[in-house]
């Protein structure tokens, strides 16, 4: 199934203090940035995967940049255990206003 002529859409989903940034194709999920809650305005990223379809086009970053998006948009702060997350915090000064390491 090729997806050129189509608009990656990034959904979000939280429940019972988990959630994740997710593009979903053919019924599946083929790209993630998955999250707990720590607290009420405080979450920790802990996994990226995208799916081979997808590799190589900037869609972690998209998918991180939508969190980014959100955590300004309700105040909530992000950590990172995720390798990929974590180190586009510490390469990328634009976007630590989120950041709580």
């Amino acid at each position: 199934m090729s997806d050129a002529g189509q608009e990656l859409r990034i959904e979000r989903e939280e429940a019972n203090g988990h959630g994740a940034f997710f593009i979903g194709m053919g019924g599946s999920r083929v790209a993630e940035l998955a999250y707990s809650r720590l607290d009420g305005n405080r979450v920790n990223i802990f996994h990226t995967q995208v799916g081979p379809q997808l590799q190589g086009r900037g869609v972690a970053r998209r998918l991180l940049d939508a969190a980014i998006a959100w955590a300004r948009e309700t105040n909530t702060r992000i950590a990172a255990t995720c390798p990929y997350a974590k180190a586009q915090f510490e390469k990328d000064a634009s976007i630590r206003d989120v950041y709580d390491p």
